[in-house]
């Protein structure tokens, strides 16, 4: 057998195989195409080098990113994944481009670096379909806001504006902040036409007639420019004045024709706030029509509370002009008039109050008729229904007539004085008047005990010079009343006499020391 030609015996030994391909010269155009291909995220590059586990991992980390950043929302992505996705990105551009340095592509390098600018455009697409994605999710998020607020006017609108009025500030708050913080938004232009909605829904008692109720919702209404840029709002800038101006006016006058309070405050307002208004010019007439009406009612069946409405009326209305500015002298002379009135219609009040059997507020009438009025023919007369009334509030028999004017008459009668005190003596019946009595010098209080005593006559001791005052009455019953005065000067006392004629008259004013020493 043939020696081989070469062998152990020769010293050679045959070399293993490489484990791949040798590596190829640095090519600095196929790192940057490796680079280019993984900033897409898809891993195109790592694939070129068939490096399959790096192509899975930057596929994984896109698909994340996916599942994190669709449906996309107004919101968008949260910054920390936007960033890691980033930073995942450069170390696959960072990590291809060392290996592709020096690794053969299954693609030429010139060819692979212009798939790779092509490819760059899916992300940047991707980025602007999701930035546009997310504006429009923030649009739809905006209206979803506008809705909200929406239906809380429409809920508001159900209720009173009282029970509604968080519901209105909530929605309100909505609108403002989409026309400040949102001006370019959808919802944001829709803003104007749905304040009209709203001043609509706030201001509706207006609209229904309900001027006491809508005062306050429009007041509220004329805050709003406060707070909403004056763009959105246009006109409804000025919606609510001329409104609240009406409703201030008609509010305070049923008020006023219903003799209520509230009136004053009304058109307080409304004078103060919209003095230029055809509401305000009304207020003086409104007043004047009211002073009319109570001083016509002194002649019907309740002049005592047409009076205290006339003073009533001049009070307020007094009060009332100290801030009326131009309206203040018209309505400082309704108030005259009204004062004027009341005082005059305390006569009728004070007839019908004797008529009715209270004496004591007839008298009280006729007293402040008297001291408010100088002059005229119900003076007189005044004075002696006040001077009845207060006899019948001790005998009420005494009241069952009005007393006139009548004075004088052909029987003579005395009165005098038996008491240490002043004596006024009151006497109504055919004819009324009063006088007094000075108090007796040296003359004490009667023990009860005398005066039971049988044959007690007082006002007969001869030695004494009792005061004494004789009027002259004519037939009929009369009615005295001695009335003490002073401290201490105890309770009046009483008669009932029926004068006729031939005979002479005497009354005997004193008084008892009741057991305790009372007087």
């Amino acid at each position: 057998m043939p020696e081989a030609p070469y062998g152990p015996h020769q010293g050679f030994t045959v070399p293993p195989m490489p484990s791949g391909p040798p590596p190829a010269p640095p090519n600095a155009l196929r790192a940057a195409a490796v680079a280019v291909l993984n900033l897409s995220g898809l891993g195109i590059g790592y694939a070129l080098l068939r490096r399959w586990g790096p192509v899975a991992l930057c596929l994984a980390a896109t698909v994340v990113l996916l599942v994190i950043a669709l449906p996309a929302d107004a919101d968008g992505l949260p910054t920390g994944v936007l960033v890691g996705y980033l930073v995942v990105l450069l170390l696959a551009a960072a990590h291809g481009a060392r290996l592709g340095l020096r690794t053969p592509l299954s693609l030429q390098a010139p060819l692979a670096l212009l798939l790779g600018l092509v490819l760059l455009a899916v992300p940047a697409g991707g980025a602007l379909w999701y930035d546009g994605a997310r504006a429009e999710a923030e649009q739809r998020a905006l209206l979803g806001r506008l809705e909200k607020a929406d239906d809380l006017v429409a809920a508001a609108g159900r209720h009173t504006f009282a029970t509604s009025r968080a519901d209105y500030r909530s929605a309100l708050a909505a609108y403002r902040d989409l026309a400040v913080d949102h001006p370019g938004s959808r919802a944001a232009d829709r803003v104007p036409a749905r304040l009209r909605a709203y001043y609509a829904s706030v201001g509706a008692a207006y609209g229904r007639g309900e001027y006491c109720g809508a005062v306050e919702p429009l007041r509220f209404l004329r805050t709003v420019p406060r707070t909403m840029p004056a763009d959105r709002l246009g006109t409804l800038t000025h919606w609510p004045d001329d409104r609240l101006a009406t409703s201030l006016y008609e509010c305070g006058k049923a008020d006023l024709g219903d003799g209520g309070e509230a009136w004053t405050d009304r058109f307080r307002e409304l004078l103060a706030d919209f003095p230029g208004s055809p509401a305000a010019a009304k207020v003086v007439p409104a007043v004047d029509a009211a002073v009319r009406s109570a001083q016509q009612g002194v002649g019907g069946k309740a002049p005592c509370t047409a009076v205290d409405r006339l003073h009533t009326l001049d009070t307020r209305l007094t009060d009332l002009a100290a801030s009326a500015g131009n309206a203040a002298t018209d309505l400082t002379a309704a108030a005259a008039r009204a004062g004027k009135g009341g005082d005059a219609g305390a006569y009728e009040c004070g007839v019908n109050q004797y008529k009715d059997g209270d004496f004591a507020a007839a008298r009280k009438s006729m007293q402040s008729y008297v001291s408010d009025t100088k002059s005229g023919g119900k003076r007189d007369r005044a004075q002696k229904i006040a001077i009845a009334a207060e006899v019948a509030q001790t005998l009420p028999a005494a009241g069952k007539k009005l007393p006139t004017t009548a004075s004088g008459g052909s029987i003579s009668v005395t009165v005098k004085n038996d008491s240490p005190h002043d004596i006024t003596v009151l006497y109504t019946g055919p004819v009324t008047g009063s006088f007094t009595l000075k108090a007796c010098g040296g003359c004490t209080a009667y023990a009860l005990t005398e005066t039971l005593r049988v044959g007690f006559k007082p006002c007969s001791d001869s030695g004494r010079n009792y005061p004494r005052r004789t009027i002259q009455l004519p037939t009929g019953t009369t009615y005295f009343v001695h009335q003490p005065q002073g401290t201490g000067a105890g309770a009046p006392a009483s008669d009932t006499a029926k004068i006729r004629p031939g005979y002479v008259y005497t009354e005997c004013a004193y008084t008892t020391r009741t057991f305790g020493s009372g007087i």
